[in-house]
């Protein structure tokens, strides 16, 4: 059986492209891969499954009563800044006994603002 030790959800906007859910979910599986003591999963605001708040009950099903909420967006909208704020304030009335975390917004952080840049330096330009 394995121990984890936090559960993580990776926050995304959604989208009804079936394909656009790609890249969150090959960022889950690398979690699940190469960090086999977090329990990943991902979540959506909206034309995707699961929601937030089923994801958190996923998680909380696992037996897990820490979890972070990474927002996969590259700044802090409106939807990081608001519709996130509200949704976690009312998953954290509903669950008392579970510990939420909310990182800021994945495209803020220094070390994925320093590798697009790399990236976008490196690429070939047609």
């Amino acid at each position: 059986m394995t121990t984890w030790t936090h559960g993580v959800i990776l926050f995304a906007h959604g989208s009804r492209d079936p394909l656009w859910c790609l890249p969150i979910e090959a960022v889950c599986a690398h979690i699940a891969a190469t960090q086999p003591q977090v329990l990943a999963c991902c979540a959506y605001l909206e034309c995707c499954q699961p929601d937030l708040a089923h994801a958190v009950q996923q998680l909380h099903a696992q037996g897990l009563r820490a979890i972070t909420v990474v927002p996969m967006f590259l700044g802090t909208g409106k939807h990081a800044r608001e519709d996130l704020p509200q949704l976690v304030a009312a998953l954290r009335a509903a669950h008392p006994n579970i510990a939420l975390t909310v990182q800021p917004a994945i495209g803020e952080q220094p070390r994925l603002t320093a590798l697009m840049a790399e990236i976008a330096c490196t690429l070939p330009v047609p």
